[in-house]
């Protein structure tokens, strides 16, 4: 019994944990076991639990694209790492971004969907659409449908860089925000769920 308490409590645990590389490197983690107290959201489309962040429309009809923002603080230059799971439609991460009323966010995503978009920049709620298309020739390669993906998002002055999976699937110069929100998002229309699981940052500036 001791034995199988100890590999829960490890399976449970590995969800949120840093390398000794990335401590040294001061990265911290976003997600922590069920406590949301830093972020703000839907209460009816999110939940924590055990490091597991898990986003959800299933019966619910969505006006609009809605988000979880991180609220503690703005980020400039970054580098964040996350893995993510995606269950049918379209999610994505939105970072140096600007909060509007009810949950709606507006700036730079790293896109993602079902069979399409993942490792691609977009411009939520901008005039620009899909800035850098990473999923063509790049992303379409490298997902893992139903599956965990290792997703990175760096932010370093004017250049941005995605990775999906270890590889680099898009990259940006863009100076048209310095420093913002990051956010999770949920798409408005079928029922859709998304996971996130350890999510970590180093901020550098």
């Amino acid at each position: 019994m001791l034995r199988v308490l100890l590999l829960l409590s490890f399976t449970v645990c590995s969800f949120a944990q840093l390398t000794k590389e990335e401590k040294k490197e001061g990265f911290q983690m976003l997600l922590k076991g069920s406590n949301l107290k830093d972020w703000d959201g839907d209460p009816r489309l999110w939940k924590l639990s055990s490091g597991v962040l898990t986003g959800s429309t299933d019966g619910v009809t969505l006006q609009g694209n809605t988000f979880l923002i991180y609220k503690k603080r703005e980020f400039s230059d970054f580098v964040l790492r996350t893995q993510v799971k995606l269950r049918n439609h379209n999610s994505g991460i939105q970072f140096r971004s600007e909060a509007l009323p009810n949950w709606v966010v507006k700036g730079l995503q790293a896109d993602m969907a079902e069979g399409n978009w993942w490792g691609s920049i977009y411009d939520e709620k901008g005039t620009r659409g899909v800035i850098v298309n990473g999923w063509k020739g790049k992303g379409e390669k490298l997902v893992k449908a139903n599956d965990w993906n290792d997703v990175e998002v760096s932010a370093i002055g004017s250049k941005i860089t995605i990775k999906l999976n270890g590889s680099v699937t898009a990259e940006l110069e863009d100076t048209s925000k310095p420093s913002g929100i990051i956010a999770l998002q949920l798409h408005r229309g079928p029922g859709m769920q998304v996971e996130f699981r350890n999510m970590r940052i180093r901020a550098l500036k």
